[in-house]
């Protein structure tokens, strides 16, 4: 099985990018190949929603992971969506992404940024 990668139109700062199929040693390097203009863009957050994404290695692990070092290094953040309980078990066995950065449905991930980016706005972002 392949990756799927689709990526959105950036809005806002925050940039989506849906991934199904397999993330795995023979599929990392597509991501990473398709996710290195995004991190080079001026994001601030980067959405992976994993609705149709059955499978993650370690491979896979790696390049999220990337991702995450990429905008950390200039205040940005990677959020995960959706991710299905196999996926979400792996998450939890390497402890890749905190649990404050996994959520259950987009729409829980864009209130979280919008509530992040108000924050940052009224002055008292201490994170």
């Amino acid at each position: 099985m392949s990756l799927s990668i689709e990526i959105t139109p950036a809005g806002n700062g925050n940039q989506r990018v849906a991934l199904a199929g397999r993330l795995d040693t023979h599929t990392y390097g597509d991501l990473d190949q398709q996710l290195a203009p995004v991190l080079g863009s001026s994001i601030h957050s980067l959405v992976l929603d994993l609705a149709g994404l059955d499978y993650i290695s370690s491979a896979g692990v790696r390049s999220i992971f990337k991702a995450r070092k990429a905008l950390a290094a200039r205040g940005g953040k990677v959020v995960v969506v959706n991710p299905k309980p196999q996926i979400q078990k792996v998450f939890d066995v390497v402890k890749a992404v905190p649990l404050d950065e996994i959520f259950s449905s987009v729409e829980e991930a864009d209130a979280y940024l919008d509530a992040m980016q108000k924050k940052v706005l009224r002055g008292d972002d201490d994170e």
